[in-house]
């Protein structure tokens, strides 16, 4: 008998339009760029590094927000560090690596808390589609470096390249709830 377990832990009962946010080798609409892009796998390096990244965040030192979901199984909080981009005076959670877990949940609860250091602040969060994330996306990888891999557009790109792959990487707008609006 064949062994049908899944690759990744995290796989198992998932459908094949759940594995359509990874990066991978397909060309954009419109023409744009055919660079390889790297399909995220977290390894134990990048496990490190996030532990590392994480407490920098706690610390309230340099761009890391950690951002908590409450996990749509099990309603535990799950806390993932984040880039957010502030344009145009509104922040903006974007996903460099795909549908993940953390995408599955905030999409489920519609809400989601950031913080860094001291400060924390919840979320209303409003998926954007392609047009609005396009100039999101741009901006985005000209602050969170480590990700432009995982991108096909580079900084260099034109809009519409940043637009046609917006399919890849969910951006969610985000609207204070509470007191503690910016």
């Amino acid at each position: 008998m064949p062994d049908t377990t899944p690759d990744h832990p995290n796989e198992a009962g998932r459908r094949p339009e759940d594995h359509a946010g990874h990066a991978g080798p397909a060309r954009p609409p419109g023409g744009g760029s055919t660079r390889p892009v790297r399909e995220f796998r977290m390894s134990r390096r990048e496990r490190v590094g996030n532990t590392i990244v994480s407490l920098l965040g706690r610390a309230g030192i340099g761009p890391i927000w950690l951002l908590t979901t409450r996990g749509r199984k099990t309603g535990r909080p799950r806390t993932n560090p984040v880039t957010l981009v502030e344009q145009e005076g509104r922040r903006w959670l974007v996903a460099p690596y795909g549908v993940v877990s953390w995408v599955h949940n905030a999409r489920a609860a519609g809400r989601v808390t950031v913080r860094r250091g001291r400060d924390r602040r919840d979320y209303a969060i409003r998926e954007v589609g392609p047009e609005e994330a396009g100039p999101v996306l741009k901006r985005y990888i000209g602050i969170a470096r480590a990700t432009r891999p995982y991108f096909q557009a580079s900084m260099d790109s034109p809009m519409e390249d940043f637009v046609a792959e917006a399919h890849r990487h969910p951006v969610f707008e985000l609207t204070p709830l509470g007191e503690d609006s910016p």
